[in-house]
């Protein structure tokens, strides 16, 4: 565990909030007190087994973070889909979770607090939209996955009762590559880093590491620069489509692949103005600011509401 730089553990003992970012590798947590100041502890996941020794293990570090003394709500980001009964329908990372009822599970994590939990690329949004102080905003991070949200007047969009912002299964090529989900052209299935690799190799006609494609664009590489430019159209398409519907004021690309590859944001914003059609101009395009620390932000400000 460890703590935030302007207190000791267990200095947060006033009544507060707590934010969970539950990922696949790793959960991290966020706790602020009433008057502000925080903590923080994170752990990782040991082998996946069940559902049961998960909660278990969560319970356990739980038990030893002294910062949960008088919480009195929580958030919780989740990457798992959540379907009808509080019921985990998915989630690839650890499928032993599919089945299990979520809602009955995090109250009893926290007994005598306020739990709610959404997507953590919703909450991803959530928490950029505050730090950007723009209440109408689109968040798209690409990573292993592609993920993001909506938010508009400063709520999540379409909010967590009613399901999370699915960008990555936006299709975007009917042509496209089969996505996990069993459609074609999604979003994820064309721009997410693993895709852009694949494609990258195809083009190659060798296998492509990360290292390898951030080599080939310095280089300007054929290949790399193609692959680069196919990921970029297909974001660049995703948010101009959902710009003409909803009408976001600005859109963030953020994730740790799109952070690690010098170019892509530049290419994205050329491809959407590109997209612009008279009197509907595409929303100006921008580096997201929190990093890996979105969805934890955006868990601690769920907390906040309730």
């Amino acid at each position: 565990m460890r703590a935030s730089r302007d207190q000791q553990p267990g200095a947060v003992t006033a009544p507060g909030c707590l934010g969970v970012d539950v990922g696949g590798t790793k959960v991290a947590f966020r706790a602020e007190a009433a008057d502000g100041r925080t903590e923080e502890s994170s752990f990782t996941w040991g082998p996946h087994r069940d559902a049961g020794r998960d909660l278990a293990d969560l319970a356990a570090h739980l038990t030893a973070f002294p910062a949960l003394t008088d919480v009195r709500a929580v958030g919780v980001a989740m990457p798992a889909t959540v379907g009808p009964g509080e019921r985990i329908t998915a989630w690839p990372s650890r499928p032993a979770w599919t089945g299990l009822a979520l809602g009955p599970a995090l109250r009893e994590l926290f007994p005598g607090a306020a739990v709610a939990w959404a997507d953590d690329g919703d909450l991803g949004a959530l928490a950029e939209s505050h730090a950007a102080d723009c209440p109408h905003l689109l968040y798209v991070g690409v990573g292993t996955g592609v993920g993001g949200g909506l938010v508009l007047n400063g709520a999540l969009c379409p909010g967590p009762a009613r399901g999370s912002f699915e960008i990555g299964h936006l299709v975007v090529d009917q042509d496209g590559p089969e996505c996990v989900c069993g459609r074609r052209g999604c979003l994820q299935a064309t721009a997410s880093g693993p895709a852009t690799l694949a494609h990258a190799a195809g083009l190659r006609g060798a296998p492509v590491t990360f290292d390898d494609l951030r080599a080939g664009l310095r280089d300007r590489l054929p290949w790399a620069v193609a692959a680069l430019d196919r990921t970029a159209r297909a974001l660049a398409t995703a948010i101009a489509s959902v710009s003409e519907l909803l009408h976001p004021e600005r859109a963030l690309l953020g994730g740790g692949f799109a952070a690690g590859v010098p170019g892509l944001l530049d290419a994205v914003a050329a491809h959407l103005t590109t997209l612009a059609r008279p009197g509907h101009p595409t929303p100006p395009l921008a580096p997201a600011r929190l990093g890996g620390l979105s969805s934890l932000r955006g868990a601690l400000l769920l907390a906040r509401q309730l």
